[in-house]
């Protein structure tokens, strides 16, 4: 009886979570260089833009209580590449743009729904090669919706004769968290499948998966959700340092030579379409009802998809390495 009656609890206090959720407003303000996004007039995030940097990306990220969870700019003691929330990725070309070795140019930010749940806006980025031109435009509607769910919807398309995505672990949408949520600091990471931990984890392609600790005396916790329908099942480069990202470029690297290398090629004018969410919550694992809430990312991230089966590919195993 008193297994049900904290089940039913556990039950009402999601619901009515879902509902304050739904009865929100997800706003978005630009700012120099910048775009702000509130949740009820709070801060929640900020999309940088501003051609001086090296690519766009989100930074600061809060969680629901509002505690900065993206390692800050000032206290990168590795890695000075790994900056918020950001899509990028070596091997454009030979172009290393995760290294930060090509730049990524915001050519425009509109807004399609700036006081909304989800928020809803569509970036503009000229991925470019030595030659000040670009390799590749990405096209990416992002989806902000009041529970700290951020849904991309991503298309690459080609601007040379051929453009060869190459293998690599370095991509390509992703987040680098504060680091007393990483793993080395009691941070716990868990998959779709169950799999516990950076190391069973990193390289294996799976629905989801979870990585959450305690900041300020709270728990909270990030989610990376793969699509189904993407066009081939993405991987993920989560390190007990606070790396934690998906990519869908690395077949031989996140197998360690198991698989073989499969480059994707575009031909000029060819596009690539990909979507990833990412979802901040508050509690572990089960707290923030990462299962159900990947289920709400399927149906709100276009086509209709519906899961039907639970079930879970079997990957290769991996071993990660930095």
């Amino acid at each position: 009886m008193k297994t049900l009656v904290t089940a039913l609890l556990v039950l009402v206090t999601f619901i009515a979570s879902q509902a304050r959720s739904a009865d929100s407003t997800v706003g978005l303000k630009r700012g120099n260089d910048s775009v702000e996004v509130t949740i009820d007039g709070k801060p929640f995030a900020i999309y940088n833009t501003s051609s001086k940097l090296p690519k766009p990306f989100f930074l600061p990220v809060r969680g629901p209580q509002g505690t900065v969870l993206t390692r800050s700019l000032e206290q990168q003691e590795d890695h000075p590449h790994h900056k918020g929330v950001w899509v990028a990725v070596d091997e454009i070309n030979g172009v290393r743009f995760w290294a930060e070795k090509g730049k990524i140019v915001n050519r425009e930010v509109a807004f399609a729904r700036n006081q909304a749940n989800p928020a809803v806006m569509a970036v503009t980025n000229d991925w470019l090669g030595e030659d000040g031109k670009p390799i590749v435009v990405e096209t990416t509607r992002i989806s902000i919706f009041a529970n700290r769910m951020f849904s991309y919807d991503i298309t690459f398309t080609a601007h040379r004769d051929t453009v060869t995505f190459g293998d690599t672990k370095e991509g390509l949408f992703g987040i680098r968290m504060r680091n007393e949520l990483r793993e080395s600091e009691g941070g716990k990471v868990v998959n779709a499948a169950g799999a516990a931990g950076t190391a069973a984890c990193w390289g294996r392609v799976s629905n989801w998966i979870d990585y959450y600790g305690t900041v300020e005396g709270n728990t909270v916790g990030m989610t990376l959700f793969d699509h189904p329908l993407n066009f081939r099942r993405s991987r993920y480069h989560v390190r007990n340092y606070g790396l934690f990202t998906i990519s869908p470029f690395g077949e031989r690297a996140y197998t360690r030579g198991q698989r073989p290398a499969n480059p994707a090629l575009l031909a000029r004018g060819g596009k690539l379409r990909l979507r990833y969410g990412l979802y901040i919550h508050a509690g572990d694992t089960r707290q923030g009802k990462v299962a159900t809430t990947y289920l709400d990312y399927l149906k709100r991230s276009g086509d209709g998809y519906v899961l039907r089966s639970p079930a879970e590919p079997s990957p290769v195993a991996t071993t990660g390495t930095n």
